[in-house]
């Protein structure tokens, strides 16, 4: 796929004299993209041949507003980009011919946040604007195409005074107005802040151009006014005014002239889905999940089992040390034996298994292939050659499963164990309690006794438990819904272990750590 991508963009190139303003489409993020076996991925395609936009779904809004990132070849295999912004080159007098960079842009989604972007291309510089419908219809949308926002501009177009683009593109200030009202007027402002406050400095009327294509506004200017090193300093906003009064305004963007980029930073939620390169992430962070859960419930199991020590909740108390909280924790785990063999069971199952069967290929006729921690697994050619392709759908399936549910199903497992143990040695103490107080003639000492009976914890911290399992079998239920929808597939027929194994663990340790107490306080 990836050479199919390459030779369409390079058929641009060489079959134009002028350039092309190029803008792809997908679904995921780069960030969950993956290299081919040549090492060659989107991100280097999109690079080389300079798009101006990469526009891309699946996150839409739900890690933030801001999902935007610029890739440039200077930083094209860093693991980590701590901001999306562009950075400005250092020679400013600098007229490159030719930068290879683009624009990675998130999109809102219609089907839940009911968002529309709207895109333009102006003399090969592309603008957009969102617009949120989820409190009904605009009468009036307004695009401002010239200048652009500084924040999200391009280094191809950094100093205006290159003499490298067309003059008439710095001559006006554009902007595409839309309306179901026929339009009054439209009033383009100029406003500056290096004050602290924000100063009016240009306020002109906005023309529409006959002959454009759309309702393209304009209003000359002097650009060598607005001519300053901070990117920041002016702002822009747009008026408009419809035959029925209505009244309506542009956000203020912040913009230069010469093409210095403004900053904007990530929320750490934006960083962690658009600012780390998960494909080369994907198979450290798991190795790692697995080594340390393994040596977790491993390395335990046979120190104890070299260890002729009885570790209890009693042997605790009376000696708080770290080496006998470990040992009695784990201890306890392993009174529960077979949740213990199902986790390790299910661990090396996810490894070594498949975990679904599902219709992923949709031009396949409806043929279902088998997906694992390595890819969805598709065979080709008569020899029978393996592939594994799919890595981003792998990624936001495996990585998610991993640490929202079945981590803190391990984590959960073993805090019932425990609870189950502290609750057994209180019954076991007052057990104790009642036989001497049966045996005992002080009848106010029996009495005493016989109070402290009916003060039996309530045990919150297992009903806190059953809280968490809930929610933990809420997130397993959502997914396994998602994935239903997404491949078509039954839950009971096409992925079992994976849908089933974790509710059915949860409840058998839920039931086997009330059996065991309530069978010591019931003897």
């Amino acid at each position: 796929m990836l050479e199919e991508i390459e030779t369409e963009l390079s058929q641009w190139d060489s079959h134009s004299s002028q350039p092309i303003t190029k803008i792809s489409f997908g679904h995921f993020p780069l960030s969950f993209s993956a290299a081919t076996n040549s090492g060659k991925t989107l991100k280097d395609i999109f690079t080389f041949h300079s798009l101006a936009a990469y526009l891309c779904g699946h996150l839409h809004t739900k890690f933030g507003n801001n999902l935007k990132r610029h890739h440039s070849a200077q930083y094209s295999n860093q693991l980590f980009q701590l901001n999306g912004h562009r950075t400005p080159s250092k020679n400013t007098s600098y007229c490159p011919t030719k930068i290879n960079e683009f624009w990675e842009l998130e999109m809102g989604d219609w089907k839940k946040s009911r968002a529309m972007r709207v895109l333009a291309i102006d003399r090969g510089r592309i603008s957009f604007v969102d617009i949120d419908f989820e409190f009904g219809a605009k009468k009036t949308i307004i695009l401002p195409t010239f200048p652009l926002d500084s924040r999200f501009d391009s280094l191809s177009y950094e100093n205006y005074k290159c003499g490298t683009h067309d003059p008439l593109l710095y001559d006006a200030i554009r902007a595409l107005v839309f309306s179901t009202s026929p339009i009054v007027s439209v009033l383009a402002k100029v406003y500056d802040s290096s004050f602290g406050n924000l100063i009016l400095v240009l306020d002109t009327p906005m023309k529409r151009l006959s002959g454009s294509r759309g309702d393209l506004y304009v209003a000359p200017w002097n650009i060598l006014a607005f001519e300053d090193p901070s990117p920041e300093r002016y702002l822009l906003q747009i008026e408009s005014t419809d035959i029925m009064g209505r009244l309506t305004v542009t956000e203020l963007r912040p913009f230069s002239i010469s093409g210095t980029p403004a900053r904007f930073k990530w929320s750490w939620k934006e960083f962690i889905v658009m600012g780390c390169q998960w494909d080369s992430l994907y198979y450290p962070i798991l190795w790692c999940f697995y080594g340390l859960v393994l040596s977790i419930l491993l390395i335990p199991k046979v120190l104890l089992s070299c260890s002729k020590r009885r570790y209890t909740y009693r042997n605790f108390k009376a000696n708080k040390s770290f080496v006998n909280c470990f040992s009695w924790v784990f201890t306890e785990l392993y009174n529960v034996p077979l949740a213990w063999f199902s986790m390790i069971g299910y661990l090396f199952y996810l490894i070594l298994c498949p975990w679904f069967y599902g219709q992923v290929f949709t031009q396949s006729g409806g043929e279902r292939v088998y997906m694992t921690f390595r890819g969805w697994v598709s065979r080709f050619d008569g020899m029978g050659k393996i592939e594994f392709v799919g890595s981003p759908d792998v990624m936001v399936v495996v990585l998610p499963h991993m640490f929202f549910v079945v981590l803190p199903s391990i984590v959960l497992i073993i805090m019932l164990a425990v609870e189950s143990g502290i609750y057994r040695d209180y019954i076991l103490s007052i057990s104790s309690k009642k036989k001497d107080d049966y045996d005992s003639s002080n009848k106010e000492s029996a009495s005493f006794n016989r109070a402290s009976e009916t003060t039996t914890p309530k045990r919150w911290r297992r009903k806190l438990f059953l809280v968490v399992s809930l929610a933990i079998l809420l997130k397993h239920f959502k997914n396994c819904v998602s994935l239903m929808k997404a491949y078509e597939m039954n839950p009971v027929i096409h992925f079992p272990v994976y849908s089933l194994l974790i509710p059915l663990l949860l409840a058998y340790t839920i039931w086997k750590t009330k059996k065991n107490s309530s069978g010591i306080s019931t003897r």
